[in-house]
């Protein structure tokens, strides 16, 4: 009888046309922005069963209180071999696992490359070779950085003579490391292997990295260690995200070696080709920004029932994710292309689909998440600044926290959206907004543009499922 006796509320679920028609008989109605969960039929059961866990709650305080607590002090630089205990044949790469029959063009690229830089191959036909035969046997054999407390930029391919960044979190004691940034263009992360690019990592490891290692433990003995995270923090504050951007944050960090630099007794000409090249790489920065959210992600890991995601990656064919409450285990769905702009000539039919581990930004909360902080290159997302603002606010919806730390300017220094929840993707349909770089389809063509890019949809959910099986048993709920 209420009914009859006052105005009707309308509110309309779903499709737009249903509340379009009835706002054109001139009666007020309320769209609610719903839609049915990611995933598969059953996935509303799993993740009920998720969000029933008694565990699951406290378990995600306990994973994201982790992630955002979590340091980033650089502590030495190294060769690979001597700081991953990487063998001669030994390769790391980008992603989930991957054999060479699946590998994506730069991912083969680089490898090819890494091949011919540590003498295992003369020519890049011979590499190829090898490494198509790896499969039968022999001494060739390539796993994912994540699984070595690794992280690499685009195809992340590391050999034993490259030099790592080695990172620590002084408040749970986890390890990262990273290789040294090479440039954009035609670089070996973007599948590139010319004359030019294995002659650049060997200078790299002939004299940038013994230059680096001599300042950061001077720096380290004089001074302590070079805080990245609030290098990082601070970056946010100067325009950069800390994923596509990184031009204030390599200049801070060249600041803080700078005076041991010019100290190590290195040959002048060493030192000034050193600061030419980090100064002159805008994306130098980058390669200690992603250990630093490898290891907030690191320290969040492992936590019985929690749906917060530790790891996002992608190795040009697959994109894979890892949430804390289920181990190390790979949730994995086919890499989108990016959408961007492009370099020189290139289009879209140039672009390999989405590679690299540098997604571990947005997983720790910059990069994608922090897209209102960098105005400079908001072309990425639609060419206005408010679509940047936008695209930050939109991360808030699928995460669990405000990071205190990595704050935003424009918003008023709101923190970052920090945390993934797969139970809130898998339920709102939101995907993470992830800024990236875009290599050439095929092997040997280096970048060929950068942009934005969404995980798979189907991971989520899948992460959920996992996580539902992983539940306690329903007490007085039968088997």
């Amino acid at each position: 009888m209420s009914l009859l006796g006052s105005q009707p509320r309308l509110v309309a679920v779903g499709a737009q046309m249903f509340a379009d028609a009835v706002a054109a008989q001139a009666a007020p109605v309320q769209q609610v922005d719903w839609r049915p969960p990611l995933g598969e039929e059953g996935v509303e059961a799993d993740l009920a069963r998720v969000l029933a866990d008694p565990r699951h709650a406290a378990a995600n305080e306990t994973a994201v209180a982790r992630m955002l607590a979590a340091g980033a002090e650089l502590v030495d630089v190294r060769p690979a071999s001597e700081a991953l205990a990487l063998d001669k044949g030994a390769f790391l790469h980008a992603g989930p696992p991957i054999g060479w029959d699946r590998a994506s063009g730069p991912l083969r690229g680089a490898l090819i490359g890494a091949m011919v830089y540590e003498r295992l191959a003369a020519t890049p036909e011979e590499a190829e070779h090898a490494l198509a035969g790896a499969a039968d046997g022999g001494s060739l054999h390539w796993e994912p950085c994540h699984h070595h407390r690794t992280v690499g930029p685009m195809a992340g391919v590391v050999s034993p003579s490259m030099w790592m960044f080695e990172l620590r979190d002084p408040v749970h004691g986890g390890t990262a490391f990273c290789s040294l940034n090479e440039g954009l263009g035609k670089v070996l992360r973007y599948g590139a292997y010319g004359p030019e690019v294995v002659e650049r990592l060997r200078w790299m490891s002939d004299v940038l990295g013994p230059l680096l290692q001599t300042a950061v433990r001077a720096r380290t003995d004089s001074g302590g260690p070079v805080d990245v995270k609030s290098i990082a923090a601070q970056m946010l504050q100067m325009g950069d995200e800390g994923h596509n951007r990184n031009r204030a944050g390599t200049l801070m960090f060249l600041r803080e070696l700078l005076p041991s630099l010019i100290d190590s007794g290195a040959p002048t000409s060493d030192v000034a080709e050193a600061v030419r090249f980090v100064s002159g790489n805008d994306h130098f920065f980058l390669n200690l920004g992603m250990p630093a959210c490898k290891l907030a992600g690191d320290a969040a890991r492992d936590v019985p029932g929690s749906s917060l995601v530790v790891a996002m990656a992608r190795n040009g064919t697959d994109f894979g994710i890892q949430v804390s409450g289920a181990g190390d285990q790979w949730f994995t769905g086919p890499a989108n292309t990016p959408d961007g702009l492009y370099l020189g000539s290139f289009g879209p039919e140039d672009a390999n689909p989405d590679i690299g581990d540098s997604a571990i930004t947005e997983t720790g909360g910059i990069g994608g998440f922090a897209m209102a902080a960098a105005p400079a290159i908001v072309k990425f997302v639609g060419g206005e600044v408010g679509d940047a603002i936008e695209a930050t606010r939109l991360m808030y919806e699928i995460t669990l926290a405000e990071n205190p730390v990595y704050q935003v300017p424009v918003l008023g220094f709101r923190g970052t959206p920090t945390g993934i929840d797969a139970t809130l993707v898998t339920r709102t349909g939101i995907l993470p907004h992830i800024n990236t770089g875009m290599a050439g389809r095929l092997a040997g063509t280096g970048q060929v543009g950068a942009g934005l890019v969404n995980p798979p949809a189907s991971i989520f959910p899948e992460a959920v499922t996992a996580l539902a099986a992983l539940a306690p048993p329903v007490v007085g709920g039968g088997s």
